[in-house]
């Protein structure tokens, strides 16, 4: 699976760092980082999670 995320619609709420932070982690800067865009298939779960809670629809999950 490959996750990416539009940063132009991130307004960096932090829901995805809470459902996945093996992924999604907000640094001091204030913005969103995707830890790892190439995640393993056992994080798919936490991973859909952060993408259906995410506000702005930012995040995408490739096959």
């Amino acid at each position: 699976m490959k996750v990416s995320v539009n940063f132009d619609n991130c307004a960096s709420t932090g829901a995805c760092t809470q459902m996945c932070p093996d992924v999604f982690e907000i640094r001091n800067d204030g913005f969103l980082y995707v830890l790892n865009e190439n995640p393993p298939e056992e994080l798919r779960e936490a991973v859909t999670a952060a993408e259906e809670i995410c506000p702005t629809g930012a995040i995408t999950i490739e096959q």
